[in-house]
């Protein structure tokens, strides 16, 4: 069985509706947004890890799986939902890996979108 899509080419599709008539630009600005932003929420991930802070490392993922969520990186999500999940039942200090795995959903996920942003 074939891996699903890195990008949910639905959910473009369904973003680039919203605004048929601006050649892409909203689509262009919704990537933008989440290129600028993801990478403060793993800041978050990491400082909220290093102090044990649960409750901000909870938001943290979720804000990712939100995110790619939006914008179809389906594997992101649900990697991001595995990590906002099991910070709730477990200590912090085992979801190292679990963030690593988030981290390269996130780099794939940054690849295609950069292609559909150019």
């Amino acid at each position: 069985m074939a891996s699903p899509p890195v990008i949910d080419p639905v959910t473009i599709e369904n973003l680039r509706a919203l605004s048929p008539e601006d050649n892409g630009e909203f689509l262009r600005e919704i990537i933008g947004i989440f290129l600028a932003d993801t990478p403060l929420r793993f800041t978050e991930l990491e400082e909220s890890l290093a102090a044990g802070d649960t409750p901000k490392f909870t938001r943290a993922a979720h804000s990712i799986k939100g995110s790619a969520a939006n914008l179809g990186a389906l594997a992101l999500g649900e990697s991001a939902h595995t990590l906002e999940t099991q910070s709730k039942q477990k200590p912090l200090g085992e979801l190292s890996a679990l963030v690593a795995a988030v981290r390269d959903e996130y780099a794939k996920a940054k690849a295609e979108l950069e292609k559909l942003a150019q």
